[in-house]
């Protein structure tokens, strides 16, 4: 399946209370690489961007006034979605946006046009629960470059996130093996077998037998007797 890692800033907060998308950026992966197929829209939202918003992606009103309206590449963005798994970053909030400017146009929500929509936020937050996790911390953690983000933008913050992405789902493909194949010039990908490899038994010694037993006895005692090895051996 196609991936598409998709990003949006807005004039606001609340897609409900009015505010607009102003920019939408997506990175396409096929096999789990940047095809350089992406990309990128600055729209004319009908209205000013609050203060707050102004000072996180410094993209001036004044900028957006020549810039087309959502409607005007609602199709070409769609067409470009349609049947990838779209990944974001903090999912309900760019799929709101989406799903209003979609509802204001008559058009069904963004996901009956994807094959899914998968949140890297939830992803990250299983994989470092109790840890931040915004895009810059997992830069950070998974040693993305982020140099170059000094305010928010759409096309950036998605490149980064698909980096992130591939960094934070690298355990997935832990046992397997890219193989070039000079005839195809093509990648395929081979199981290793680990059934071929003689893994070493290491014997536990005197010191560390002992304070297992005494473990034993003590988690033995906290239940009373109850515990699941006393009752197989009576």
């Amino acid at each position: 399946m196609r991936q598409i890692v998709l990003d949006t800033e807005t004039t606001g907060l609340s897609a409900e209370n009015g505010d607009r998308i102003i920019e939408i950026g997506c990175v396409e992966l096929v096999a789990r690489k940047l095809t350089g197929n992406n990309k990128h829209f600055y729209l004319n939202p009908g209205r000013d961007s609050h203060e707050d918003a102004l000072k996180v992606h410094g993209i001036s009103n004044e900028f957006l006034k020549d810039k087309p309206k959502f409607s005007a590449i609602a199709d070409e963005l769609l067409h470009y979605l349609q049947g990838a798994e779209i990944i974001i970053h903090n999912a309900p909030f760019d799929v709101s946006f989406l799903n209003k400017e979609l509802e204001l146009m008559g058009r069904p929500p963004i996901a009956q046009c994807v094959g899914r929509i998968t949140d890297s936020l939830m992803m990250a937050k299983e994989a470092f629960p109790g840890k931040r996790n915004s895009l810059n911390a997992l830069c950070d953690r998974l040693e993305v470059d982020n140099s170059g983000r000094t305010l928010h933008g759409a096309l950036l913050d998605a490149e980064l996130l698909a980096d992130v992405y591939i960094n934070l789902t690298r355990g997935q493909n832990s046992l397997m093996i890219e193989v070039d194949s000079p005839a195809k010039n093509s990648e395929s990908e081979v199981t290793i077998d680990l059934s071929v490899f003689e893994l070493p038994v290491l014997q536990a010694n005197a010191h560390e037998r002992a304070a297992h037993e005494n473990m034993l006895l003590i988690l033995d005692k906290a239940s009373k007797g109850k515990t699941i090895w006393q009752r197989e051996i009576l």
